[in-house]
């Protein structure tokens, strides 16, 4: 298939407008908007404005009113349960009816909040489109988030209502959250109403009389609920994103735009139609599972997999080939991490050969730097296009992908090749200037930014243009460093505070980590810049080895060290790296290279609250203090 890239993104850059007001015709609207775009408050932008929705309608009644009831819309499957779930699109409309029902019982109306602190269960999708069919705003947090984090998010939301589930299912261990939201509502200001519990089996919470609600007591017979018609500019949920200065940021998405963008995006990037199958291995705790497993499949009438696992130990490398083979998965999007978890279990793909993936198209990697090996060691097996993308929290949908609807491009690795419409990406120096081709700089989007990217901060709009707007004036800061090839493939080298200075050479961190990441006994790599009293800055590599490799580490170092040396130059002055059994990640899989540079320092650090197993912190200061570098303090 000829690539109609070209033609599509040059239709958005001359009539932007135009361009949008033909996708908002696949969204029902109550009432037609009366602007596509509302400039009159920039940078404040708005997208159809006028418009009267309701995203819930879109994502499932609709379907049931177009005769496509019967069809599977959500499918949960979960490995450490052993059990897997199915809902028709009728059957989720009812459920979901059924939940805003209760929830309209217990006060919740147009513009109040719900907080979802749930574990990875088909009802907290549920309740993410119960708020919708309300005209409510939900705001998940993570299922397990330390009780501070979630008290700080309570009183920033202030919700009406909390809705949680009393435990959440790791391999091997329960992790109850009713004690973590009960210390979190004892540590915040703002008090909800009510709490509603989902009790799971696995690990019953002990209900506090007057406050806390048993979901099977409260949900089942309650009136189903219609749904409640928004203005396009009426806030859909709140998604809390860590900020510097430990305050969390809450983006804020509106009903609209949001709707418009992530229907578009399912066809016309990842190549989706009306009633295939689609997986995004996230969860929905997540920017990836609010979008990619909630609501972009829905709002497109497709088939979306909820998935209750890990890609390794759940109970093996396999179990991502199973999900795809047993479900008729057409597309997978989840993180490098978890494949580079899959490589190093399983460097040889056993286990693929074990599943029939013969209707299985692509596979999209998102989430943090895709290094070529990786890629490449998945389309060598897979033997699929394996597609790099980029996007954030912020833009709720890709700022640069190959968009495999429009036909693939050709692939450079390292690259998530070109930006998508709607985004006019641009590499700028520190002046605001526009750089060279393959010039590193920070990475800037023009505004507006399209629909479905955030249009301010929760109550914050001072922080919104301090955030993201103030630093390049007309531009959305991303946060990320990279360059621009002169075929306008763009390239996400690090974010910008990973660009490190070595003796008066700007060097990318993340060019080096691509390196470590081609040795054949590299499973996963990190590098950060640490302190050096000669060059200002000096590279320090932390690699994770392959299974099986049995060969002596200080070998497989030298060779690494020589690697960078040859690839990237002496001025690198790449010298030390370390061996360690894992690295420090959050829970969505990305490295904590901030907290690692600290640790290397010696500067004090606070353990992120994001974190998946604080006790790898002391296996990095250990490892660093092997080769002579202080482990830093808390």
């Amino acid at each position: 298939m000829t690539s109609r890239y070209d033609e599509v993104y040059g239709a958005w850059k001359r009539e932007p407008l135009a361009f949008w007001a033909e996708a908002a015709l696949d969204i029902d609207w109550i009432e037609p908007f009366a602007q596509v775009l509302d400039d009159s408050r920039a940078p404040f932008y708005r997208w159809f404005r006028g418009g009267i929705l309701n995203t819930c309608h879109n994502a499932l009644d609709r379907h049931v009113a177009a005769g496509r009831g019967g069809q599977l819309a959500l499918i949960h499957d979960s490995p450490v349960t052993g059990s897997i779930r199915r809902f028709t699109y009728a059957e989720l409309t009812e459920r979901v009816a059924e939940l805003a029902g209760a929830l309209r019982a217990l006060g919740v109306g147009r513009g109040d909040r719900v907080l979802i602190y749930m574990s990875m269960v088909p009802e907290a999708a549920m309740a993410m489109l119960a708020a919708a069919r309300l005209g409510a705003i939900h705001s998940v947090v993570f299922g397990g988030f330390a009780a501070n984090e979630l008290a700080t998010r309570i009183d920033d939301a202030k919700p009406k209502l909390v809705i949680a589930t009393s435990c959440g299912i790791e391999p091997g261990r329960v992790v109850p959250y009713k004690p973590l939201l009960d210390r979190a509502l004892e540590i915040a200001t703002h008090q909800p109403s009510h709490c509603l519990i989902l009790q799971r089996p696995e690990g019953p919470a002990e209900l506090r009389p007057g406050r806390d609600l048993d979901w099977s007591e409260t949900v089942p017979g309650a009136e189903p609920a219609a749904c409640m018609p928004v203005a396009a500019n009426d806030p859909l949920y709140i998604l809390y994103t860590s900020g510097t200065t430990g305050i969390p940021k809450g983006v804020v998405r509106d009903n609209g735009g949001h709707a418009v963008a992530l229907k578009w995006s399912m066809e016309n990037i990842y190549g989706i139609q009306p009633g295939e199958v689609f997986w995004a291995a996230s969860d929905v705790g997540w920017v990836v599972g609010h979008s990619y497993i909630v609501y972009a499949p829905l709002l497109h009438g497709a088939t979306t997999i909820m998935f209750e696992g890990k890609p390794v130990g759940t109970p093996d490398p396999g179990v991502y080939w199973r999900v795809i083979a047993e479900h008729g998965v057409k597309a997978l999007f989840t993180a490098p991490t978890a494949f580079r978890a899959i490589k190093r279990d399983d460097p040889n793909a056993e286990y693929l050969k074990k599943y029939d993936l013969g209707g299985f198209r692509t596979l999209f990697l998102a989430g943090e730097r895709a290094d070529p090996d990786t890629i490449q060691w998945a389309e060598r097996h897979l033997k699929r296009p394996v597609i790099d993308h980029w996007w954030q929290t912020e833009t709720g949908w890709p700022m640069a992908a190959n968009c495999i609807g429009l036909g693939q491009l050709p692939v450079k690795y390292g690259s998530p090749t070109k930006a998508v419409p709607g985004y006019d990406i641009r590499v700028l120096d520190e002046a605001g200037h526009e750089m060279k081709p393959g010039e590193i700089g920070a990475i800037a989007v023009r505004l507006p930014l399209p629909p479905g990217s955030l249009p301010t901060l929760w109550n914050n709009d001072e922080g919104y243009v301090k955030s993201y707007l103030a630093t390049f004036p007309g531009y959305y800061q991303t946060g990320d460093a990279g360059f621009i090839d002169e075929d306008g493939y763009v390239y996400i080298m690090s974010r910008t505070d990973d660009i490190i200075n070595v003796a008066g050479h700007r060097l990318s961190t993340g060019a080096m980590e691509e390196v470590l990441a081609s040795h054949q006994d590299v499973a996963e790599c990190a590098v950060v810049g640490v302190a050096d009293e000669l060059k200002g800055q000096v590279p320090l590599g932390f690699v994770v080895l392959k299974a099986g490799v049995n060969r002596p580490h200080a070998e497989i170092l030298a060779e690494l060290v020589a690697l960078v040396r040859d690839r990237i130059g002496p001025v690198a002055a790449f010298r030390k790296v370390t061996v360690v059994k894992r690295l420090p990640k959050t829970r969505s899989g990305k490295v904590l290279r901030a907290t690692m540079r600290r640790i290397a320092d010696a500067e004090p650090y606070t353990i992120p609250a994001t974190i998946d197993d604080p006790a790898i912190l002391e296996e990095i200061g250990a490892a660093l203090g092997a080769i002579g570098h202080g482990s830093g303090r808390r």
